[in-house]
């Protein structure tokens, strides 16, 4: 079998993906230099390519492994060959994600992007009382990998933890609500917090919009560390600059990159930064992701189910 690997992998990754195919042929490409050739020869890609349309090209696909968990523009209808089985790497950034989501929000509510301009102007200056978790509500919209590591973080802090998921699960004692997104118009009011987790597609689309953002207290942050498309951008910035809303910190915008123009960049008391929250080559990340990789790999050789297993209609996993 005719395997394509476009992972940055190192030279151990290598040898643990070829150890794991004994007599396959792997072909280990930068993603950048994948060319129609190399993909229709294969029966298998492991990684993502430079642009999901590329998959027009792979006539003989079986499986495509992504080294992300989000599915952007692989579930495209007609893209994917019908019987091909497309899986993620969703458990290997949760953890790193929510690390981003926590330093975000006690930055903001400590008043650092604050302080920071006030220490670039030399200007020594108490800003008044600060937010602490403890006590504090923090609502979570989408409550997979990303959502519920940043919310079990949140829980040991004294946060009192809502979430809202897309269908109906068990919930944990330590959460005080977990509902579908008919709740959201309940929970907004009451949050302190709105951290967004959510993957991209058409169902989260301007999930947070111009009327759920008018719900929130002038107190209330946003937090968006799944993808931009989430939230509506522009009424997120009539919000910051009308001060409706207190701050957001944003890893993930619409549209991305962010042009230089755009008022999002001078918006008050907001934090950007440029996608970096769960990179790949962040050495915990890139384990978590190369293991699963293997793993399925492994799996996919024998026969056997595979992890992580994405449906192409929603871009969920199961």
């Amino acid at each position: 079998m005719e395997i394509l690997v476009t992972i940055p992998l190192d030279e151990a990754g290598q040898k643990r993906l070829a150890a794991a195919a004994p007599g396959h042929t792997l072909h280990f490409v930068e993603k950048a230099a994948v060319t129609p050739a190399d993909l229709e020869r294969v029966q298998a890609v492991l990684g993502n390519l430079a642009d999901p349309a590329q998959l027009r090209w792979c006539k003989q696909l079986r499986w495509l492994q992504l080294d992300s968990a989000g599915t952007d523009g692989y579930c495209a209808p007609g893209l994917l060959p019908g019987d091909a089985v497309l899986t993620n790497a969703t458990g290997a950034f949760g953890a790193c994600i929510a690390e981003w989501l926590l330093v975000a929000l006690l930055s903001l509510w400590r008043r650092l992007p604050e302080y920071a301009e006030n220490q670039r102007a030399c200007r020594w200056k108490r800003l008044g009382p600060v937010r602490t978790l403890a006590g504090s509500t923090v609502l979570v919209i989408g409550f997979g990998d990303l959502g519920r590591s940043f919310a079990e973080r949140a829980h040991l802090l004294g946060a009192r933890v809502l979430a809202v998921r897309r269908r109906p699960g068990e919930k944990p004692d330590w959460l005080e609500g977990l509902g579908g997104t008919e709740r959201l118009e309940e929970w907004l009011p009451q949050a302190d917090a709105v951290a967004l987790c959510l993957p991209e597609n058409a169902s989260t689309r301007h999930m947070l919009n111009a009327e759920r953002i008018a719900l929130l207290k002038k107190d209330a942050v946003v937090l968006n560390a799944g993808r931009g498309s989430a939230v509506d951008t522009d009424a997120l910035c009539r919000a910051l600059y009308g001060r409706c809303i207190a701050g957001a910190a944003l890893d993930v915008t619409d549209p991305e990159p962010l042009p230089p123009e755009h008022p999002l960049w001078h918006a008050p008391n907001t934090i950007l930064t440029p996608h970096v929250s769960g990179l790949l080559t962040q050495p915990g990340n890139y384990e978590k992701a190369l293991a699963i990789c293997e793993e399925n790999l492994c799996r996919f050789l024998a026969g056997r189910p595979l992890l992580n297993r994405v449906d192409k209609a929603t871009g969920y996993v199961g």
